[in-house]
Order: C-alpha cells, then sequence, then structure tokens
C-alpha cells in the first residue's frame, strides 16, 4: 500500500477532509456536523455498531423482519414510474436456485447500471412480506412469471455488491461498520470513504505511546487498531465489537483516556510548581465562627476542614474539591476556609453559575457572619452600582459573585482564596481565569452533585478531592412517591395532614407562568389554584422574576414559619434552610433532571420529622423519565443518583464535559471502561513524573496539545 506523497504524517490532523478523493467542500460541509474536519478525524470516526453479513442465506430460509445476506443471480432488472407521483424505482429479481426475491430502490434509477441479467450480486437489507408467502419453492421455476412475486419476499434499498468489485466487498459478506450519519451523507457513502481514507492514509499514521506502556499494557498497535476497528478482519466477535470490548476498542479507549489524564496531570505538575500563599493556621475569626454555630460538626467535616486548613498553610497553591449529598455541610466548610483567608490579611471571593444562586449564598454569608464586622459584598451582571473600588482598593473582605468575577474590568487588591460553587457549570478555562486574579490563590472547588468516581477521575484529575460522606444527626430519608393527575386528591390529602401538624410545605412547578407552546403546570397560577384549595393557609409565591430583596423576605418568613406553603420554581433548588418543611410536591416531576430532583427534595427532611415527597408525573412520558422517577424512589443516597444519573444522561450532557474544557471522550465509556481509566491515568501520572514536559517524547507531545486545543494552560518548554 503506497503512502500519499502529497501528505506528510503530522499533517493528518491539521489537512481538511475536503482534500480527500470524493469530498470537495459540499461534502466536506457536511461531514463539519459529525465533528469530522480533518483526514485524522475521518479516521477517528469509530463505527457505532457493526452488523455481521458474513453468513450467506438461502433465499428459500429467509426470515420476514430479519436482516440478512445472500448472494444470488440477477434475473431481470426493470425501471418502473408511478402513474400518480411519477416516481421512478428501480426493481431487480433475483434467484439463487431456492427461490426468487425482488429488491427495490425508490427515486435512484441510476442504480439501474449496476445491475444486468446474469450479474452475480451480494445483497444485505431486512426482509420484508407476509409470513405465509415468505418462502418460494424451487418447483415454481424461473418461468412462473414475475408477478407471482408481488406478494412475496422483498428487499427495499439493500445494499449491494458486485462479485467483480475490485476493491473487495465493503458493505456486504463480512462483518461490516455502521457510522452515525447525517443528511446528505448515507452510513454507506461513509463506509466507502472511509475505506478509501485508510486504505491511503493509514500508513502515515504514527504510534506516539511509548514502547513501555504498549507491551506493559499489551495494547494493540495504533495502526492496526485503526484498520480493525473500522473493518474487523482478525477481532471479529460480533458481540465483543458490539459491546466495544474488542482489543481494537481497548487501544483506542486506552489513548483517549492517556491523553485526557495526561493533560490533567501536567495542569497538576504545573501548578504544584508555582508559588502560592501560605495562610496562618490559627484564626481567631474561624474559632469565633465555630463558637456561633447551633449544631456541632460531622466528624467528616471535621476532617475535610482539617485537611484544607493543612493544605492552605503550604507555600504552594491549594486545588481542592469537596463534594457530598445534599445538606452535608459543604457551605460551612467553604465560610471556614474564607475567614482563614480573611484572617491572614487577604480577599475570598465565592463564584456560583447563577445570579439566584449567588444571590442565595449573599443572604446565608450575611447572616452566618452577622456582627464579624466583615465587608460581604454581592457583584452580579444586574447589581446596579458595581462595588469596583471597595473590591480593587481592599475595603471588601468577602465578594459573591457570577460569572463577572471574571471579567476584564473586576480587579482584587490580594485575592487568597476562590472558592466556586457547581464546578461542572463552570470549567477548567473559567477556573483559570479566575486564578489570575491574584498571586495563584487557593482554588476550592464545591458541588452539592455527588461525582461519581469515573467523573472525579476525569474532570477532575488534577485535584486534591474530599467528600463528606455523612449526613448531620437527626437527618430521616426522605418517602418519595411517584404520583399521577387521576391520584391528585391523595395528595393534597397528605399536604392536610402535614399542614395539620403544623408543618409547611414546598409545591414546586416547571414554569413561572404559563406557556402557550408548553402545556405545563405554572407557579403563578398555581399560588392562585392553591388559595382555593387550602383557604385559610397563607400562601407565599417565589421565582427568578421576583425582586432580590422581595425572594429574601418571602423566603424569610416561610423560615419563620408565618407562611404555610410557599409555591416556587427551582429557585428554591439550594440555600434556604427550613427544618419545619416536611413535604414537597413537585409538578410535572417528568420534566426535571434527577440531579435537580434529588436537589430539590434535599429541601426537606432537615428537622428530624418524616417527611415526604411527592412526585407529579403527567403521562405520555420517555423511558429516560420514567428511569429518573424509579431511581427518585429507590433510594436517597445521593452517590447511587449520581451514578444512575450519569448512566441516563451519559458524561457529555450530566457533568458538560462538552463545555468543561476537557477533550471530548468520544469512544470512551466512563462506566463500562473504568479499569482502564485508571491503568490510564496511573500510567500518565508515572510519566509526567518522570518526564514532566515530555522532552523525551516529542511526537506524544504534540499529539497532547492537538487534542487538548489550547484549552489548558500546559506546561511550556
Amino acid at each position: 500500500m503506497e503512502e500519499n506523497p502529497g501528505i506528510k504524517p503530522r499533517s493528518l490532523r491539521d489537512t481538511s477532509a475536503q482534500y480527500i478523493k470524493g469530498v470537495g467542500p459540499r461534502r466536506a460541509r457536511l461531514l463539519e456536523r459529525l465533528g469530522i474536519r480533518t483526514i485524522e478525524d475521518l479516521l477517528f470516526y469509530i463505527p457505532w455498531r457493526y452488523e455481521d453479513r458474513k453468513n450467506l442465506r438461502n433465499i428459500s430460509n429467509l426470515s420476514i423482519g430479519n436482516h440478512e445476506t445472500l448472494l444470488a443471480e440477477v434475473v431481470s432488472a426493470d425501471i418502473i414510474t408511478t402513474p400518480r407521483k411519477k416516481m421512478k424505482i428501480l426493481e431487480i429479481v433475483v434467484t439463487d436456485g431456492s427461490g426468487f426475491l425482488k429488491c427495490k430502490w425508490f427515486n435512484q434509477p441510476y442504480l439501474g447500471k449496476y445491475f444486468r441479467k446474469g450479474q452475480k450480486v451480494i445483497l444485505s437489507g431486512v426482509v420484508k412480506g407476509y409470513p405465509d408467502t415468505n418462502r418460494f419453492r424451487p418447483a415454481l421455476g424461473p418461468d412462473f412469471g414475475l408477478s407471482a412475486l408481488s406478494s412475496g419476499p422483498e428487499m427495499e434499498n439493500p445494499d449491494f455488491e458486485n462479485l467483480d468489485n475490485e476493491d473487495g466487498f465493503i458493505h456486504t459478506s463480512r462483518i461490516i461498520p455502521i457510522y452515525r450519519a447525517t443528511e446528505g451523507f448515507t452510513p454507506k457513502q461513509l463506509r466507502t470513504l472511509i475505506f478509501s481514507t485508510i486504505t491511503q492514509y493509514s500508513p502515515l499514521i504514527k504510534d506516539y505511546m511509548p514502547e513501555d506502556i504498549i507491551i506493559r499494557n499489551q495494547l494493540v498497535p495504533l495502526k492496526k487498531a485503526v484498520k480493525e476497528v473500522h473493518f474487523p478482519e482478525e477481532f471479529s466477535d460480533i458481540n465483543v465489537l458490539n459491546q466495544g470490548l474488542s482489543p481494537v476498542h481497548r487501544r483506542l479507549i486506552f489513548d483517549e483516556f492517556f491523553l485526557l489524564e495526561l493533560g490533567l496531570a501536567m495542569m497538576k505538575k504545573k501548578e504544584e510548581a508555582e508559588a502560592g500563599i501560605s495562610f496562618k493556621r490559627e484564626s481567631a475569626l474561624v474559632d469565633k465562627f465555630l463558637k456561633t454555630l447551633h449544631f456541632e460538626l460531622t466528624n467528616a467535616q471535621i476532617r475535610v476542614f482539617d485537611h484544607i486548613r493543612q493544605d492552605m498553610t503550604r507555600t504552594v497553591s491549594m486545588n481542592w474539591l469537596i463534594h457530598g449529598d445534599v445538606g452535608c455541610g459543604k457551605t460551612v466548610i467553604a465560610v471556614l476556609s474564607m475567614l482563614m483567608a480573611v484572617d491572614s490579611g487577604y480577599q475570598a471571593c465565592l463564584m456560583a453559575p447563577t445570579e439566584i444562586l449567588a444571590e442565595q449564598h449573599f443572604i446565608n454569608m450575611k447572616r452566618m457572619l452577622d456582627g464579624f464586622g466583615l465587608d460581604i459584598i454581592l457583584v452580579t451582571s444586574s447589581t446596579k452600582k458595581q462595588p469596583m473600588d471597595m473590591i480593587s482598593g481592599g475595603k471588601a473582605q468577602i465578594i459573591i459573585g457570577t460569572h463577572s468575577l471574571i471579567q476584564e474590568q473586576m480587579k482584587f487588591k490580594n485575592l487568597g482564596l476562590a472558592v466556586i460553587d457547581e464546578q461542572h457549570k463552570f470549567g477548567v478555562v473559567q477556573r483559570a481565569n479566575l486564578r489570575r486574579k491574584g498571586f495563584n490563590p487557593d482554588i476550592l472547588i464545591m458541588t452539592a452533585t455527588p461525582i461519581p468516581r469515573t467523573l472525579a477521575l476525569t474532570l477532575y484529575g488534577d485535584l486534591d478531592i474530599s467528600v463528606i460522606d455523612e449526613l448531620p444527626a437527626g437527618r430521616r430519608p426522605v418517602q418519595t412517591k411517584v404520583f399521577f393527575p387521576s391520584q391528585k386528591d391523595r395528595a393534597y390529602s397528605l399536604i392536610h395532614e402535614e399542614l395539620s401538624k403544623g408543618r409547611q410545605v414546598y409545591i414546586v412547578y416547571p414554569l413561572i407562568e404559563g406557556s402557550e407552546k408548553l402545556d405545563l403546570k405554572c407557579a403563578v397560577e398555581g399560588a392562585e389554584a392553591l388559595r382555593k384549595i387550602f383557604p385559610g393557609k397563607k400562601i407565599g409565591l417565589v421565582h427568578g422574576r421576583v425582586r432580590q430583596d422581595e425572594r429574601e423576605k418571602i423566603m424569610s418568613s416561610f423560615k419563620a414559619g408565618d407562611i404555610d406553603m410557599l409555591a416556587a420554581t427551582t429557585v428554591i433548588e439550594v440555600g434556604v434552610d427550613v427544618p419545619n418543611a416536611s413535604l414537597m410536591l413537585i409538578v410535572h416531576a417528568e420534566r426535571f433532571g434527577l440531579a435537580q430532583l434529588h436537589q430539590l427534595r434535599g429541601r426537606i427532611g432537615r428537622g428530624g420529622y418524616e417527611s415526604h415527597c411527592l412526585l407529579m408525573a403527567y403521562p405520555p412520558f420517555g423511558e429516560d423519565a420514567k428511569r429518573r422517577l424509579k431511581a427518585m424512589t429507590s433510594t436517597n443516597d445521593g452517590f447511587k443518583i449520581a451514578e444512575q444519573d450519569l448512566d441516563i444522561r451519559g458524561p457529555g450532557e450530566f457533568f458538560g464535559t462538552r463545555q468543561s474544557g476537557i477533550p471530548e471522550l468520544r469512544i470512551a465509556n466512563l462506566i463500562r471502561d473504568i479499569g482502564i481509566l485508571e491503568s490510564a491515568r496511573n500510567e500518565a501520572f508515572a510519566l509526567t513524573g518522570e518526564d514532566p514536559v515530555l522532552k523525551k517524547y516529542p511526537l506524544l507531545r504534540d499529539t497532547l496539545y492537538t487534542k487538548w486545543r489550547g484549552r489548558l494552560e500546559l506546561i511550556k518548554s
């Protein structure tokens, strides 16, 4: 196989796919829809499944509804024009001596040139017809009249290949790859294009993986893996291939994880090599705050804060992630850490993904630190007077904000600690931008979404991680049950029972106001209905359009017990702690994400009372919604919820990895391939320990930078 003289090995990843023979500008635009821009992208565009077309069947043994492959001879080939729509249909009849089969192609009359009487062809497709006429006895003979086939077995638009095909069989008579296609580019056309691309360019593939890693992990050579993953020869077990468990899949999965973990390892090495701030271990503010708490810290909180306190006293920058279930007390840890920074003469900030969440953090922090004499400031895009002078002059000690904190105009005097809440809604780029706002400030990330171990190793592979795996004393599991509209009276009865006990209730809606496009219940109309259903009860209404000061007033009234029922949208997802709230009704629960449902449920069950979460679901809804509702009723464990959420949504959507700044995983499966991930991670971190900037491996280094495409500030030589 000759190499293409015009393409060099390193330019496979830089040369546009439009320069491949048969592509051109128009088809290149179609390929871009599939994320294919370069020759390398096409070589690594992995099939999403495989079909076994090796086993040829006799026509007499074809089964209706099955995908079958057969070898036959063309008896006739005709172009038929339908009388009404003037559609041109290519019809051929083939026989293999055991029976006859009709094949049709719609609006593709040009295919007629490929079929002539006596031509031997291999056909592959789904068999259609009627069960009582799906067998044709050879006794009928070739002269029985083709009209007898009108109710017999047929194939519509089957794949075909002539036996005199000089390029060998691509679409039939083998295990064939099936690709995700796009309008204007069929799976068969993609298969043809990828076959020719592999034939022409695979000799230029260079293996960048260090030889000792290949040997130690028993990896298939890269060039062989690319060829075999598309057109299997040696590794041809169809079930193993379709499960992504073949040796060639394992090699490509290992490479994805290895390049991901290598980038994270280099990021971590870079940060560890830079000088940071050493904060005072002893803090009067920390001691004072601990004395004001009306509860004891859990053992898990004490353990995690001890780790953070120790890390903050070191002379290198801290990069720490804390995560745990809803209500485990992460915010308290963040406040303790921020007070350590302030007590050492530095500013601390907290960045939240939404204005509502930032406002709630601001309200809670003002309440928790009342009497401490600290200047705490809220900065969002809608803040009327941005207190820039207080921040840049150092008067503001604790700054709460949204993305506004990383804008160019935001200047800190001496930022020492940056806390990032719900990191998965930001990304590594935003984290790096926030770090630039000070002299290598410590970074503390917290999330109320428990992180499956696989995602922790990928998204946060460059961080130290602590889990708060203990809930405060007295927390009882929330009883969760699905209700349907026909059971609405039963749900209202349960609400009456809780209100009669002096408890309080949340009613959560998916929308603020009604929509003509979406037939969903809304908070505004819901609050009005509740006032009629529960006369004499005080009903509050809170949502994202309510002014901040008014929202704060309503939430304070609810917390004080002056409001019996709170109709709300997901603004109450985090932040508010009302121990007396013992029931939550989530309307249109089928519309909410699993993590969001779990977060909402975490608002109740905080007072030691038996609590109930009612999921009002409105059919019809899909399988994913059914799985979410089942997960909610089967467990209160946030880590189990997170694992199931990952399984339902996949990693890209689960934690926004497409926006996180890390390379997208195109073939690896974080649930299936955890073993490969751990091996690849160990190898990546060991390699950077020996060669932090990959001086010995220039091809690997070049591949790594291309994979990350400048999204990380990797260490430069």
